[in-house]
């Protein structure tokens, strides 16, 4: 069956369904935290409503009619699309009692007009613009026309819809164009209508006074002001992840400490900056999932954070950034010369692309002695395995292609529960 007959096929259903059974849409896009804000919305929403959301990154023009039908991706199996498009009809004929009454939707952007597909198929009552960064360019003619791009989450809004958007990205606040929706805005900024501050987060890796992961902070909303402990995150992204989660659920009039209480148990899903215990008593910054210039230095930044005893070392893995286009040389040298400004003891980097940030990093100051280059993820996982010692934190990040959940694995305290804790475990990724 042909891409484009079968995308025509689950855009019929989908819309079919969506008519008949009119659920409330989130729709959620941006260059950078998408899943996770999903994953913090659906946790929240979870708590009143009946709801279903994207599973994984199911956020094409496949992946998002799979969510709305409620079916899983059955790869290239007639049978198995056979049973979705029956499951499809079945919703279309019938009444399905327990049908979700609100759908929280992943919006992706790999080329011009994806945005505009999906939120024509599925018209949003709340949109949502988490940020915008370089990522996924290799499409578009510049990180404006990506912008562009992206903004359409918000101006396909209907007057009665709702706009959350970061108040903490210039690339996302203030809004340009079109915005007949009511915006309500989010982040770390005084102006923000769901902010937080007073901010503590303690990120020390010394044996004997050990204390990493969790954010408390203040939580203010709706005239509210809660102190709030997220145990299970630690970046500063991920509880801008909760603060729109918390935008969301105020738009459905759920209580704030109701909704706080929730967040709680969130966790950022795997691959996105989750900390593991490593061998030989270390620490991983598991950031495996994907890779992006700004995404990548915020998680440099992590690792200078980290308190570590005189004898350790902070350890940075990086692999390629894919889809970055033209901008693709240079954005890797600079990530090599933030490498060089300070507070990195070993560079490794994965891939071709990736030598350009090694070969930055020893042009901008960074001892050459403390760097090395691999081609794939199996032989930078041996080396690390040799290097690392007690007390040490490691970084792991790239894009999808380098596959470093494999160096995560390689060196994680617990590799049989690789399935529960990293990306890319299910069988097709083997």
């Amino acid at each position: 069956m042909g891409r484009k007959i079968l995308q025509n096929i689950l855009a019929f259903f989908s819309r079919k369904i969506l008519v008949k059974y009119h659920p409330d849409i989130v729709g959620i896009t941006g260059s950078i935290g998408k899943t996770s804000t999903k994953e913090a919305i659906a946790l929240v929403l979870a708590s009143h409503f009946r709801i279903r959301a994207s599973e994984k990154n199911y956020n094409t023009e496949v992946g998002v009619p799979l969510t709305i039908i409620g079916a899983h991706h059955p790869g290239h199996s007639i049978i198995g699309w056979i049973a979705v498009f029956t499951k499809a009809a079945r919703l279309v004929w019938f009444v399905e009692p327990a049908y979700p009454q609100l759908l929280v939707l992943e919006m992706g952007a790999d080329r011009p007009g994806d945005i505009a597909y999906l939120t024509k198929l599925a018209p949003c009552n709340v949109g949502v613009l988490t940020a915008i960064s370089e990522a996924h360019l290799e499409n578009f003619i510049s990180p404006e026309q990506l912008l562009a791009e992206k903004q359409i989450i918000y101006g396909h809004l209907s007057p009665d819809a709702i706009a959350i958007l970061n108040a903490d990205d210039p690339y996302v606040y203030p809004p340009i164009g079109n915005l007949r929706a009511r915006m309500v805005t989010f982040g770390l900024s005084s102006d923000a209508d769901v902010r937080a501050d007073r901010i503590t987060r303690p990120l020390r890796f010394v044996e004997g006074s050990e204390e990493y992961g969790g954010i408390q902070c203040a939580i203010h909303a709706n005239g509210e002001s809660i102190q709030a402990s997220f145990p299970h995150i630690f970046r500063q992204e991920h509880l801008s992840c909760v603060l729109a989660a918390l935008a969301v659920g105020g738009r459905y009039h759920i209580p704030l400490s109701v909704m706080i209480e929730c967040l709680r148990e969130y966790e950022a899903p795997p691959g996105r900056s989750r900390l593991l215990p490593g061998i030989k008593h270390t620490l991983i910054i598991d950031d495996t999932y994907n890779a992006s210039p700004r995404a990548s230095r915020a998680a440099l930044d992590a690792l200078r954070e980290f308190d570590i005893s005189e004898s350790a070392n902070r350890i940075a893995v990086l692999g390629d950034m894919k889809e970055l286009g033209a901008h693709s040389h240079d954005e890797h040298r600079k990530i090599g010369e933030y490498c060089a400004s300070g507070g990195i003891d070993l560079l490794i980097t994965v891939g071709p692309l990736a030598k350009t940030i090694a070969q930055a990093a020893v042009e901008y100051g960074m001892d050459a002695q403390t760097i090395e280059s691999f081609d794939a993820a199996a032989s930078a996982g041996r080396y690390l395995q040799n290097k690392m010692k007690r007390g040490d934190v490691v970084l792991i990040k790239g894009s999808q292609d380098v596959r470093l959940e494999r160096v995560v694995e390689e060196v994680m305290a617990e590799p049989e529960r690789a399935v529960e804790l990293l990306v890319r475990q299910e069988p097709y990724w083997k």
